[in-house]
């Protein structure tokens, strides 16, 4: 098929990165990007005010996997990345009510520095005795997937679960770890049992003694907020190419080509990547193709909000590490606290300090649900409680993100694959987006240049 127009649908990081490498890879190609909304970066986006910098979503790129820091590198800004602060690069966990420092050495789901294991006190003698009893376990049966969580107690036990996997992992997909599929999320760590046994002994084997929690010296960020990325993606596409407050609604295909409809011009394409969040991809797909239509339908979502706070530094009380996280078995309705200014530099002017706290996920959907006083009320309370803030903040600022995150349940690589095959079904269409192979900012740009490379070039030869 030769293809001379495409349409992009959904303005968020995988739909820019799709259009860019489109326009990167294409000679005489038109691209059209239409947004719903009234602006690009989807749930990224970036204020600054006073000397603040204040993200809405997402504030870090994580080096580890390539696909962002090479986009940066292509449009001009990879000078502009900066890394994490230099001091305490620490994350804390609350345990009954107080904050205690992860032990070093915890990559995400296991221990690999079994000293400070036990000089920790954010477990039990009982709890450190059985994760160490991860080195003599056998493997697990070889199952096609399995929970996050099944999986961590049947090799770390329970309070490894509870303390650290639960906070931790589900976090990152604001999920419940008993329903989130370890082959789609923490695939590694399957790996690791399989080529090593014992996790402890893998992790240390492949890493010798990461930092603890998040290896924070693999994440980096752009000086000016993550804004900058969408910012300097959008500058490299030529004029016109952007559609906001352009929304799809109906997608058919007539006479070899696909012909969007609904807020925007009518118009018409050889190919057209769709780029939105599943349930929206559902409702164009669903009447060319019921069952291709289903099932993105039945790929679930949860919700969160995020109020950021200002304070005068003089205020506060000594804030350590980059922030903390909270287990659900505290029953608190926070999920977690990042310490923004002292995660980057510049984040705050001086003598200030920024403040994040996060609610909701599929295990808290009614928070995000309430108003922005009770919400700001909610998350001041627990910073009280549990850091010792008391001071009124000098700036807050609430963002809420909707059926924002996937969530990644057991089966869900199956389902993306059977996905994939039923796409196959509709030529010059490719899905791309948060909803399937990964949800970080990396993923999303991946996943939308491999769509560009679809389209351009068709799907690779099997085998």
């Amino acid at each position: 098929m030769t293809v001379r127009r495409v349409a992009v649908i959904g303005g968020g990081v995988a739909g820019l990165a799709a259009a860019h490498r489109l326009v990167e890879r294409g000679r005489s190609l038109e691209v059209c990007l239409f947004e719903a909304g009234d602006r690009l970066g989807g749930t990224i986006s970036t204020e600054l005010r006073d000397g603040f910098v204040i993200e809405g979503g997402a504030d870090s790129i994580i080096t580890e996997k390539p696909a962002a820091v090479d986009l940066c590198r292509r449009i001009g800004i990879a000078d502009q990345l900066v890394g994490t602060c230099d001091g305490e690069r620490r994350t804390f966990v609350v345990h009954r009510g107080r904050l205690l420092p992860l032990p070093e050495g915890f990559a995400l789901l296991a221990p690999t520095d079994l000293g400070a294991l036990l000089a920790s006190e954010l477990f039990s003698w009982r709890g450190k005795l059985r994760m160490a009893l991860d080195l003599v376990l056998p493997r697990g049966a070889d199952t096609a997937d399995q929970s996050l969580a099944d999986f961590v107690r049947r090799r770390l036990g329970r309070e490894a679960l509870e303390r650290v996997a639960q906070p931790l992992a589900g976090g990152i997909y604001t999920g419940d770890a008993e329903r989130l599929s370890l082959a789609a999320t923490m695939p590694r760590f399957m790996e690791l049992e399989r080529r090593h046994r014992s996790l402890i002994l893998g992790l240390r084997a492949r890493e010798g003694h990461p930092g603890s929690g998040a290896r924070y010296g693999l994440f980096v960020a752009p000086a000016r907020g993550m804004g900058a990325l969408v910012s300097a993606v959008a500058a490299r596409l030529p004029a016109g190419t952007v559609r906001l407050r352009a929304g799809v609604t109906a997608l058919t295909r007539e006479g070899g080509r696909w012909h969007l409809a609904g807020t925007a011009e009518p118009f018409a394409a050889d190919a057209v990547v769709i780029a939105t969040p599943a349930p929206a991809a559902a409702g164009l797909l669903r009447p060319l193709d019921a069952r291709l239509g289903d099932m993105l339908a039945a790929i679930e979502y949860a919700s969160s909000a995020t109020v950021t706070l200002a304070y005068r530094t003089a205020d506060l009380p000594v804030l350590r590490g980059y922030g903390f996280v909270v287990p659900a078995v505290e029953h608190r309705p926070l999920l977690a606290c990042t310490y923004a200014s002292r995660k980057y530099p510049g984040r705050a002017p001086a003598e200030h300090d920024l403040v994040r706290g996060f609610v909701g996920g599929a295990l808290r959907p009614d928070l995000p649900a309430l108003d922005d006083a009770t919400l700001v009320r909610t998350v001041r309370a627990e910073l009280a409680a549990l850091v010792g803030i008391a001071a009124e903040p000098v700036l807050v600022r609430v963002q809420r993100h909707p059926a924002s995150m996937p969530q990644y349940t057991i089966g869900h690589l199956e389902r993306v694959a059977a996905i994939e095959r039923a796409a196959q079904g509709l030529p010059g269409m490719v899905l791309a987006g948060a909803a399937y192979r990964g949800v970080g900012i990396p993923d999303c740009i991946r996943s939308g240049e491999t769509a560009a490379d679809l389209v351009l070039d068709g799907p690779a030869a099997p085998g």
